[in-house]
């Protein structure tokens, strides 16, 4: 640790992987100890104070960064739903402990982040940052100019609020390039699905300043961070 103190926050949210708000949600539930007393909120530690969370020492870790080509049938989830694999079995043993940063679900495929830096996966994923993602998507049947128009210009009202796509066609009006910078649940197949559509595919090619940029499908990348 550097000789200078560090919120205690910005310490579990760098050697633990989760954001500074979970970080403040375990010292407020008294999961953290500083030398052996409950932690409070706003506290600050030294590079000789030792940090126990739930009963384990928080040790200083080295940020890493992973991009994952993920394909379809897989989740992203530490464990098994039913017979259906995670991404982590992706992975050595040694990138177990990573988180993703966001999701896509069983039937998508492409890009996913993976970390162990808790406020690199809050700038990635919280709404309020307004990283730019990009997919590739196949639907059952032509897009309606007027249905492109609706989800584009106006949104489609979904029960967790409007949402709104931006559209560009690949080729014919099956397959059109979707950019988004929300992430709410499946929200691009239920927008389709709003107005008669079905998702034959999802390619997520681009999340924020990352791409895939030729990865293969289940392989992954360690990469630095872009400004």
């Amino acid at each position: 640790m550097q000789d200078e103190s560090v919120r205690l926050n910005k310490f579990l949210s760098t050697n633990y992987g989760i954001s500074r708000r979970e970080a403040d949600e375990l010292i407020s539930a008294g999961k953290v100890l500083i030398n052996g007393k409950k932690a409070v909120l706003g506290a600050r530690i030294g590079k000789n104070d030792e940090v126990l969370l739930s009963g384990k020492e928080v040790l200083e870790s080295k940020l890493r960064y992973f991009a994952l080509n993920k394909p379809v049938g897989y989740v992203c989830s530490k464990k098994r739903q039913g017979d259906t694999p995670t991404i982590y079995e992706l992975l050595p043993s040694e990138l177990q402990s990573l988180k993703s940063v966001g999701r896509l679900d069983k039937d998508s495929s492409g890009i996913i982040l993976l970390t162990n830096d808790g406020d690199f996966s809050f700038k990635m994923t919280h709404p309020s940052f307004h990283k730019i993602k990009i997919y590739e998507v196949e639907l059952d049947r032509d897009l309606a100019p007027l249905h492109r128009q609706m989800i584009s210009d106006f949104g489609i009202n979904l029960q967790d609020g409007i949402s709104k796509l931006g559209l560009e066609r690949i080729t014919g009006d099956k397959k059109w390039r979707v950019t988004m910078s929300e992430g709410r649940n499946r929200q691009i197949r239920r927008t389709f699905e709003a107005v008669g559509y079905k998702v034959a595919k999802l390619h997520r090619t681009t999340f924020g300043p990352y791409s895939l940029s030729g990865l293969k499908p289940g392989k992954y990348i360690e990469f630095t961070l872009k400004k």
